[in-house]
């Protein structure tokens, strides 16, 4: 077996809507089309796609609040750390810069999971 490319990731969300906001507005990432029966929401980042699936049984994630870098994860690379860091101050979401000194910060997402955008 040989793995060639990373394809998705999919996390499960327990509302939506709140999470579209964060992902589509907040973050500005683009929701693709898709064709499946139960809810939830496609985005793609360059050739990598995030899945978002609405579920009852979406439970918020362990979390190490005082060193987010240490839990799983997903990363996003950026452009501009200063203007992200205050378009998500400004949204109202706490922004954690990276402990080791290197240019990123972590923050949560409305089910608690953590991302990381780096430069």
């Amino acid at each position: 077996m040989q793995i060639t490319q990373f394809l998705h990731a999919a996390l499960l969300v327990s509302d939506l809507d709140r999470a579209k906001h964060f992902y589509g507005t907040v973050l500005g990432l683009a929701e693709m089309q898709r064709n499946l029966q139960y809810p939830g929401a496609w985005y793609r980042v360059g050739a990598f796609q995030l899945h978002l699936i609405a579920s009852s049984a979406a439970a918020a994630p362990v979390v190490n609040s005082e060193r987010l870098g240490r839990n799983q994860h997903l990363a996003f690379a950026i452009t501009g750390l200063e203007e992200v860091k205050m378009q998500l101050q400004a949204q109202g979401y706490s922004v954690q810069m990276s402990a080791s000194g290197r240019p990123a910060l972590f923050t949560q997402d409305p089910d608690g999971n953590v991302i990381e955008f780096g430069s």
